[in-house]
């Protein structure tokens, strides 16, 4: 079984940047899905990013696509998402995931997760 630690967030100005880490441990990431989810007070859990297990293919949720950009460290055991040119509306606790599917729909999902990690808040102020 693998687990997930995720680091990194914190308050930003709009317009600013963060790079977030999510480290694994018990097992290697290389084969997982490794997925970026996000959930801000009364909304929906909703992907950010996702980087695909084996071949590290990624994917983006249309609000982030061109200011994010996921990282994945095989030898580090660590995924790591970019994040620049901060939005108030990028408020949320980002969670870090894991899952051993590999389609590109069901990755986009957060029900296809197994493993999370415990999170970490991120404020953009305006």
């Amino acid at each position: 079984q693998v687990q997930l630690v995720e680091a990194g967030g914190g308050l930003v100005q709009a317009g600013g940047s963060l790079r977030l880490s999510c480290a694994a441990s018990g097992r290697t990431i290389r084969i997982y899905t490794m997925g970026w989810f996000r959930q801000a007070p009364g909304k929906a859990r909703e992907v950010v990013a996702c980087i695909r297990g084996r071949d590290s293919i990624t994917y983006y949720a249309y609000s982030v696509k061109g200011r994010f950009t996921i990282f994945r460290d095989n030898a580090k055991n660590t995924v790591s998402p970019q994040m620049l040119s901060l939005k108030p509306e990028d408020t949320a606790v980002y969670y870090c995931a894991a899952s051993l599917m590999y389609d590109a729909r069901n990755i986009q999902q957060h029900a296809n997760y197994p493993t999370w990690g415990q999170g970490t808040q991120v404020t953009v102020s305006s």
